[in-house]
């Protein structure tokens, strides 16, 4: 009897003693992996950053964390607007290939394979904060642009797509008290329901806006919603961090700031530090120097879980500014729902101390697309040989390399397509009817149309522009499923 408790007492101990070192190994495992956090600013113009020259608006934290790693120069969204170009960043793939050709188009489907899909299972806390907008969340209630009782549509929510846990809403939202709109506008100093406003002091003066903030299966949050709207956001980033890092598993945030699309509100306090500047461009300033303040306390946070040495972060914009706002494209011609730069090329950066040497700037021409396959190759993720990405890997660019990019990017809006190379743009605007071509090395504000001196370099780019449309509008017809 004595001998059988022994061996029982001798079992049990070897097996504690391998399921600690288990877990031990998978802690040690997973404390390897890099966390990575997406954050994407809507509508914010290539030059509305301090890292980018912008004068007036103060984006400190940007520029400081642009300054820890590399900058893009060249960084695109995959679309001039902002539901398709969300999509590329979980997907790798163009938004065309996957139905949302524009903004509250289509949704994105439970077929499609995402980044949170994949890290989840090498065991990443997943989490999405801030904006959606790749399809409806609710079908009980009216809701945003789309989200209406007995509509299921659309309905496309992020833990259907490898998310754990989020606070998203459906699409635009004021940037202060998020859920409110004032019952009367300031018309004279360009206050509108479409613009935005200074914030409401009084309650009583306020009305719903009409969205709501969605943290669950029809389960709407009501506390907490006042105030800056990106601390709104971050007031659910962080506690998802300190969970995950409490928990030793490496964590997968991205962070759809709503900052700058209209409406834009800030209260007196943000709107202070321009008080030199009107009244409208008080109101826009602030709001991306208030989403910047948030940034700062987003880096600060991993730095004191000593986190911020493995935290890969990226950020860009969803698209250039809006038209009619104080937003800049810098240089570049055009914006928002153009294909022109201005409208696709947007302010971009990937901080990783681990990895990346500070004060990195490349020219290689970049997209939303390219997160993805960066991060399945850093990690050496499984994902299936047979499905289309329309992103390459960016490693060797992250550890410094100056390469040019040998695959080219295609862009599809409306009647409008370009192809993009390291060197030209190819670019129609009535559905491949005409064509012009530009030199973005030698013309980056595209005033120079070379198309009639170039008929051949036409004719082969628009050869294999008219093949990727071929394979893109396979994948829309669900050959890729």
């Amino acid at each position: 009897m004595k001998v059988k408790l022994l061996l029982l007492i001798f079992a049990t101990a070897i097996f504690f003693s391998c399921t600690q070192k288990a877990e031990q190994k998978n802690n040690e495992a997973n404390q390897s992996k890099p966390n990575i956090i997406l954050i994407m600013c809507d509508d914010l113009g290539w030059g509305d950053t301090g890292f980018n020259g912008n004068e007036k608006i103060k984006t400190p934290n940007l520029d400081f964390l642009a300054g820890q790693g590399i900058t893009f120069n060249r960084f695109y969204s995959a679309s001039a607007v902002c539901s398709p170009t969300r999509g590329s960043c979980l997907t790798g793939r163009n938004p065309y290939r996957y139905g949302i050709p524009t903004a509250n188009a289509g949704h994105m489907k439970v077929e499609e394979i995402t980044l949170p899909e994949l890290l989840k299972e090498q065991g990443y806390e997943t989490g999405h904060f801030g904006k959606w907008h790749l399809g409806t969340l609710t079908t009980k209630v009216k809701d945003a642009n789309r989200g209406k009782p007995g509509d299921s549509t659309h309905y496309s929510i992020p833990t259907m797509h490898g998310y754990d846990s989020y606070l998203v809403t459906e699409s635009k939202i004021p940037t202060y008290d998020p859920m409110l709109k004032p019952k009367v506008f300031d018309k004279e100093n360009g206050e509108s329901l479409r613009y935005g406003w200074k914030a409401v002091q009084n309650k009583n003066d306020a009305e719903k806006y009409g969205t709501y903030y969605w943290k669950g299966v029809e389960t709407a949050e009501t506390e907490n919603l006042e105030g800056d709207n990106s601390k709104v956001v971050m007031d659910r980033v962080i506690p998802f961090i300190e969970n995950s890092v409490e928990n030793s598993n490496p964590f997968f945030s991205v962070i759809w700031f709503q900052t700058p699309h209209l409406p834009v509100v800030a209260d007196e306090i943000m709107m202070a530090e321009y008080n030199g500047y009107s009244h409208v461009e008080q109101i826009y300033y602030a709001t991306i120097s208030g989403m910047d303040e948030q940034v700062g306390r987003l880096w600060k946070k991993l730095e004191e879980l000593g986190e911020a040495e493995n935290t890969m972060i990226w950020f860009c914009s969803d698209n250039g500014p809006e038209n009619g706002t104080p937003g800049t494209s810098g240089p570049f011609r055009e914006r928002k729902r153009s294909l022109y730069e201005g409208g696709v090329r947007v302010p971009a950066f990937c901080v990783w101390p681990n990895k990346i040497q500070s004060g990195l700037v490349s020219e290689m021409p970049m997209v939303t697309s390219d997160y993805l396959p960066t991060i399945v190759d850093i990690l050496d993720l499984d994902y299936p040989a047979e499905r289309p990405v329309d992103g390459i890997g960016l490693a060797e660019v992250l550890d410094g390399n100056n390469l040019e990019r040998e695959k080219p990017i295609g862009f599809l809006f409306g009647t409008k397509m370009s192809w993009v190379t390291q060197e030209y743009k190819l670019i129609s605007t009535d559905k491949g009817k005409t064509f012009e071509l530009y030199n973005l090395l030698a013309d980056k504000s595209e005033k120079n149309n070379i198309a009639t001196d170039n008929v051949e370099l036409v004719k082969a780019m628009k050869s294999e522009l008219f093949a990727w449309m071929e394979s893109v509008e396979n994948s829309a017809n669900g050959a890729d499923y």
